[in-house]
């Protein structure tokens, strides 16, 4: 099915902001450009289902020659062909926490994957007492099968809430690899986020192998050799683009936050917040920045819940390095237009095709983006029209 949306063409000079709705919170933005951009001019785009009939898609990463990896959150990994055909479930996987908001999740593979075929992801571990993020590696074989399958990364803590796992998966060039993960649903009270010894609510950085790089910032010291930043709250998207690492993290009631997470640097959460608890109370201090924490880059109150997301290096030149973000709640796609490390444009769309869990860009310029629901699927975006 294709549908071709009919967008209105906004001014290029338009100032107005995205319509959001009121905040709610009463905090000032700590610059110009960290909340409620002027919404772009709108984008025509051409909106083709791809693929159709997964469970809760979760992630998604292109493998080459038209096909791709889907990881459905109930613990299915599958293969969609390039005629949007979709596999039997790979053989090979961890048992796998499918509880609440937790399963399999991200998936990625290696840079040198036409030659070591080595696939990355992240899932919800069941241990004792509960479950917690963990990070894996395996061999995809011809068949289709996982092999060699090995975790690079276990989180400690348990927690049987089921809530707030995380979590992204970013395999580097230099043999390092990225995951986010989040603060386990401890809300504000929780203490395992500001706690250097966890990895609870934090950038973690890891060999590909499992074992530690030694650059990381708290190698030696009193802490995580795999802590790269801390103080986040449930970093379900995280991306390469200017400068390096970029995640974004759901808030409580406001408060999303994108950030460019620095080495040992600390981002607040729970003791600030651009946010306010779901009860409508203060999160934490009851301030949205204190001394020694980190600004967001960008913020939104009311929330988008973002899901993945990816910067936009394809042919078209309108989005050519803008950010584009899955959003769960209300749903669409968001894409921000970037200057010099800012946001300075927000546009909203595919805002009737419920939530968005994550997003693909691909070489033609064309965007892949998963719909999360019970019978969700693949939709392909070409933008232009």
């Amino acid at each position: 099915m294709i549908r071709m949306l009919a967008l209105l063409m906004l001014p290029a000079a338009a100032t107005a902001q995205v319509d959001q709705g009121p905040p709610n919170a009463d905090f000032v933005p700590a610059f110009p450009e960290q909340a409620r951009a002027p919404a772009l001019p709108s984008t025509p785009v051409t909106v083709e289902t791809f693929a159709s009939g997964l469970e809760n898609p979760w992630g998604i990463a292109a493998i080459g020659n038209g096909q791709y990896l889907v990881t459905e959150r109930p613990g299915r990994m599958r293969l969609i062909n390039a005629d949007g055909s979709i596999s039997a479930p790979l053989p090979g996987l961890p048992d796998i926490a499918a509880d609440g908001q937790g399963g399999l999740l991200d998936v990625a593979i290696s840079p040198r994957f036409a030659e070591d075929r080595t696939v990355f992801w992240t899932y919800a571990k069941p241990v004792s007492g509960g479950a917690v993020t963990a990070a894996a590696r395996a061999t995809l074989g011809g068949d289709g099968s996982l092999t060699d399958v090995q975790d690079i990364f276990v989180q400690g803590n348990p927690s049987n809430t089921g809530r707030h796992f995380g979590s992204r998966i970013i395999p580097m060039s230099d043999g390092t690899v990225w995951v986010t993960t989040g603060d386990r649903g401890a809300g504000d009270s929780g203490t395992l986020v500001q706690n250097i010894e966890t990895t609870h609510g934090k950038v973690i950085r890891v060999n590909a192998d499992g074992t530690v790089p030694a650059d990381n910032p708290f190698v030696g010291r009193d802490g995580s050799d795999l802590v790269w930043s801390l103080g986040h709250r449930n970093m379900q998207g995280a991306a390469i683009g200017p400068g390096g690492l970029w995640t974004i993290e759901h808030g409580p009631a406001g408060g999303d936050e994108l950030n460019q997470p620095q080495a040992g640097r600390n981002y607040g959460w729970p003791v600030i917040s651009y946010g306010i608890n779901y009860r409508g109370t203060d999160v934490g201090s009851g301030q949205a920045s204190g001394t020694g924490y980190e600004e967001p880059v960008y913020y939104w109150d009311p929330v988008i819940a973002p899901g993945g997301m990816m910067f936009y290096d394809g042919p078209y030149a309108n989005w050519q390095g803008d950010l584009l973000i899955a959003s769960l709640n209300p749903g669409a796609l968001v894409r921000l237009k970037m200057s010099d490390g800012l946001v300075v444009g927000e546009e909203r769309l595919l805002t009737d095709v419920g939530r968005v869990r994550d997003v693909e860009v691909l070489s033609d310029g064309s965007v892949l983006v998963l719909t999360d629901a019970s019978d969700g699927g693949v939709l392909r975006v070409i933008p232009g029209g």
